[in-house]
């Protein structure tokens, strides 16, 4: 059959990857991919967002899976305009996209069907917000309602703080018109954990859990990011963790999805926040994370074709995922000065030696091709992966892997999964 595969970044190439393992991929297209899904799929030069020329690319290919990987398509409805022409298409519909499209609504539904998550406040305006911080705790949360690549998440420790961030969201708009409303929430402690999941509708199945680390520099400190590194499974996701958010946040979602008439099909992440009164649900995304994805993706057993069309199909009641008994840890080399100001075109050196060595991947995240030579083209260029028998064997492994490559400005956090120590 063939697949088309909807992105750019690190997330897609992993899922180009794992879609590359099934014998029932003939042929791999990418829209727009970037240099190291080239190796792998057909690139064509169509953006995300150019929704009338993917579905005219995959009538005129005869595609027979299309997977949108991005968060922008999906919540501007693209799984729509695919069904429409009667594609074939892995991922929710615009109306179910909304529980990552907008922070305020997925809080809204966690109220009302009663699933665990932070006490917080909605706010369409700046006066009302700055009015509410006068009262309120700190630490405290602000949130941008809409998307913000991973970014629109501030956290601050004073009024002081709070009110240059809520002019800074809804003011200045610093992420758009993902500011025009602010979700306000109580600062909750705890480990992290990122549980994706495959959803049908009305049946959930969830993957091995990861660790996000977000901030740009060691020890959680700098400004937020898409993602420095990841390691799966998490060691704080005991089975303990498991039992309770399968009964009070897993099912629950994909229940109050369908009972507000938005079916959900594709894939749930959850970002959990383990804290001492229980697991609390801090975010949905409603795709494969990234980093995440290209920790969880290379450990699954499952054929992934078979498992999204499952999804489809309704049918995802009959299969049975099942992941490695390993690890797996993924170390991004950024280009230093990310994510605020970087260069880009710089010649990336040393990507041969990731050819055929088992239990080693490079993803793509920022690159491009100039001259015949791969170069950077992002903040995040590429994820270093490394398998192992252990999280401390896998971290030991990706670390070395990352000395194999070398561009100019060539930066990484120096502690992904340093919590594994602690576990």
């Amino acid at each position: 059959m063939k697949v088309l595969i909807v992105g750019s970044g690190g997330r897609e190439h992993a899922i180009v990857a794992a879609v590359a393992k099934s014998p029932k991929a003939d042929k791999i297209y990418c829209a727009p991919g970037n240099a190291g899904i080239a190796e792998l799929a057909e690139c064509v030069p169509i953006a995300a967002m150019e929704f009338d020329k993917l579905v005219e690319f995959a009538k005129k290919e005869s595609i027979d899976l299309t997977i949108i990987g991005m968060d922008d398509p999906l919540v501007g409805g693209v799984v729509d305009a695919f069904e429409a022409e009667g594609l074939r298409v892995f991922g929710p519909r615009k109306n179910a996209a909304i529980l990552e499209g907008s922070k305020a609504f997925s809080k809204d539904l966690m109220k009302k069907y009663d699933i665990p998550t932070a006490a917080y406040e909605n706010f369409d305006s700046a006066e009302a917000a700055f009015a509410y911080l006068e009262t309120a705790e700190f630490p405290i949360v602000l949130k941008a309602d809409g998307l913000a690549l991973g970014k629109g998440v501030l956290i601050c420790n004073t009024l002081e703080e709070a009110k240059d961030g809520v002019k800074s969201i809804m003011l200045d708009k610093q992420f758009g018109s993902a500011g025009n409303r602010l979700v306000i929430e109580e600062f909750m402690t705890g480990r992290e954990v990122s549980v994706l999941s495959f959803v049908d509708g009305k049946t959930i199945k969830t993957m091995t859990s990861a660790q996000d680390h977000k901030r740009a520099l060691d020890g959680d400190k700098g400004l937020n990011t898409g993602g420095m590194g990841t390691f799966s499974p998490s060691p704080f996701y005991t089975k303990e963790v498991e039992e309770f958010c399968e009964k009070y946040i897993y099912q629950k979602t994909v229940d109050a999805m369908a009972a507000e008439g938005r079916p959900f099909t594709g894939i749930i992440f959850f970002g959990l926040m383990l804290t001492e009164k229980g697991p609390r649900v801090l975010e949905y995304n409603a795709r494969f994370g990234d980093p995440e994805a290209q920790v969880v993706l290379p450990r699954m057993k499952n054929d992934i074709i078979e498992v999204m069309e499952a999804c489809i199909d309704g049918k995802l009641d009959t299969i049975d995922l099942q992941f490695e008994d390993n690890a797996a840890v993924c170390v991004v080399l950024a280009s230093k000065g990310y994510p605020v100001k970087y260069d880009k075109g710089l010649p990336i050196r040393g990507l041969e030696n990731f050819k055929n060595k088992e239990g080693y991947y490079v993803f793509h995240a920022g690159t491009a091709i100039k001259d015949g030579q791969i170069v950077t083209n992002g903040g995040r260029v590429l994820g270093v992966t490394a398998k192992g028998k252990d999280l401390k064997e896998a971290r030991a492994n990706a670390y070395e892997a990352t000395k194999w490559i070398d561009f100019d400005n060539k930066y990484c956090r120096s502690d992904i999964g340093k919590a594994i120590d602690e576990a």
